[in-house]
């Protein structure tokens, strides 16, 4: 094999991330959009149709139920076929069912076309990671997943106002505000998945915008890597506490991460902001996330050290909802007789917002480069669909939690505290697994 001057290597990957990179960047943020815009609908739609918010909460979390179980069996999938049509088959699909969410008429369809929608796009964000590490190596995970899940804050800074402008088409042809966003933001979902064949390469061998020797030489770097990983069979992986905690870290991480992304809007609209501000205010929160998040990932590349980055963002998420949650319990009208004026809450509150997405998006860009740096082939593809199926069930368990608690006496304030506390065993669980052992090969007979 070919050894590449350091110059051309730089340049090699270089070329490789800008063609990649927006691409996968702008998948995902039409992904993102259209996992949680049902946030910005949230108050106009359970006016309309009665769902109460504990019924809201239950719903916006169903997604990760259809999900949860069709995750592992469609990131194994994308392994065998390829990414270019099986990420083409989510996004076409994920679109259709998206746009239907405009044909909800109570919460029982609510329930049911959310559930729909996470078995559409179950595989996608795993299928993404998995295919990271076809054409990245281990040291420049870090800030690669970085710029990649950065357009989950870009999805939040766009989405906000684009929402809100179409929320306001209230009446236009007959349709209410919520049914125009779900149908305008579902349609570039189903346009870009048709041309992903063509835009996504498989494997580095296959990419005709490569010269040869520089798909040779990353290849072989990236054979060099996978040979010091273990090959095991693809139970062993997923069953492997090691795998099992990782998934724990990431559901703790999810509860914090959808929190912030289907309660946000409806938590600062309590607060008091007005219809214009709504428009812009929620998109602060995950602009200076997306900011943060990409040096915070550089630095743990720098460091090579991803556990205590990790741990150290979802303590600063944790600080940042408890903030949050603290503000919220001095709704306005109860401002003066505390010593707080309206102003003061709504600032609290946005400022803990941004800590929330700081350290979220920060703490999701030091964490994939965990299992996909201790597993590899199948078992790769497999135990990162299970971290994430697993995991998402924070988005579950946290929109449901927090609903529930405001229709009791706890309020906001409860489930939002309680959605902070998980986010700190979060942090505990990732430090326990710096010490644990990485999944090794079960030994082979002689």
């Amino acid at each position: 094999m070919e050894q590449l001057a350091p110059d051309v290597q730089q340049e090699t990957m270089r070329r490789i991330t800008w063609r990649l990179i927006p691409f996968m960047m702008l998948l995902y943020f039409v992904a993102f959009l259209d996992r949680a815009n049902v946030g910005f609908a949230a108050k106009s739609m359970n006016e309309d149709l009665g769902i109460s918010k504990t019924l809201y909460g239950f719903g916006a979390g169903a997604f990760f139920l259809g999900y949860f179980l069709f995750e592992v069996p469609s990131n194994l999938l994308l392994h065998r076929f390829g990414a270019r049509r099986w990420i083409a088959r989510i996004m076409i699909s994920w679109g259709i069912v998206s746009a239907a969410t405009a044909l909800v008429v109570g919460a029982n369809s609510y329930i049911s076309i959310r559930i729909l929608l996470g078995i559409a796009e179950a595989g996608f964000f795993p299928g993404m990671i998995l295919y990271l590490t076809y054409w990245f190596p281990g040291s420049m995970r870090g800030r690669i997943t970085a710029l990649f899940v950065a357009a989950i804050p870009i999805s939040g800074i766009i989405g906000a106002p684009l929402s809100g402008a179409l929320l306001d088409l209230s009446g236009t042809h007959g349709l209410k505000g919520w049914q125009w966003m779900f149908i305008v933001e579902a349609i570039p979902a189903i346009l870009i998945g048709a041309t992903v064949p063509f835009l996504l390469t498989d494997r580095p061998a296959q990419a005709r915008w490569l010269k040869p020797e520089q798909a040779q030489w990353l290849q072989g770097v990236l054979d060099r890597e996978s040979s010091h990983k273990p090959h095991m069979p693809l139970l062993q992986a997923l069953l492997h506490p090691s795998i099992l905690v990782l998934s724990g870290v990431y559901f703790c991480m999810m509860v914090g991460l959808y929190g912030l992304n289907f309660w946000m809007p409806t938590v600062l609209d309590a607060t008091g902001l007005s219809s214009s501000q709504m428009k812009w205010v929620p998109a602060i929160p995950p602009a200076c996330g997306a900011i943060v998040m990409f040096f915070w990932g550089r630095h743990s590349d720098q460091k090579s050290e991803r556990e205590w980055h990790v741990a150290a963002a979802l303590v600063v998420g944790a600080v940042g909802l408890g903030l949050t949650g603290l503000s919220i319990s001095n709704l306005p009208q109860e401002a003066t007789a505390r010593g707080l004026t309206p102003v003061s809450v709504q600032v609290m509150a946005t400022t803990g917002f941004v800590l929330l997405a700081i350290g979220v998006f920060s703490a999701m860009a030091s964490f994939w480069p965990l299992p996909s740096a201790r597993l590899v082939g199948t078992a790769a593809a497999g135990g990162i669909a299970v971290i994430n199926s697993i995991g998402n069930l924070g988005g579950f368990i946290g929109p449901y939690t927090i609903g529930a608690l405001k229709d009791t006496h706890f309020g906001y304030t409860g489930g939002l505290i309680a959605t902070a506390l998980t986010m700190a065993v979060g942090a505990v669980l990732v430090v326990a697994t710096k010490a644990s052992p990485a999944p090794q090969a079960a030994p082979q007979l002689q």
